[in-house]
């Protein structure tokens, strides 16, 4: 697989911001089949930042109404990858 397949998109909520400021750690969705260390090899190539850990979360999802109708949103997982000390992604800065 290539980077851009295993990194799916940024996870961006008011933690993740947090978790970025504080503890220089990004939050990404990425492909269900892939392990820590390819997460790791595509942030590093993708960005082009070291990564010091990665953490991964498998996210259940949620299960909705409307009406009668019932549904269930899609699984997906969560990495957590903590950066070395001055490393640095940016995705929306100057916005």
């Amino acid at each position: 697989m290539r980077e851009y397949d295993i990194i799916r998109g940024p996870v961006v909520t008011e933690k993740t911001t947090l978790q970025k400021e504080l503890n220089n750690q990004v939050t990404f969705k990425v492909d269900k089949r892939a392990n820590r260390v390819e997460i790791k090899d595509a942030v590093e190539k993708a960005f082009n930042a070291k990564v010091k850990e990665v953490r991964t979360v498998q996210v259940k999802g949620k299960v909705k109404q409307r009406g009668r109708i019932v549904g269930k949103r899609n699984d997906w997982k969560k990495a957590i990858v903590t950066l070395m000390p001055g490393q640095r992604i940016d995705f929306f800065e100057g916005v």
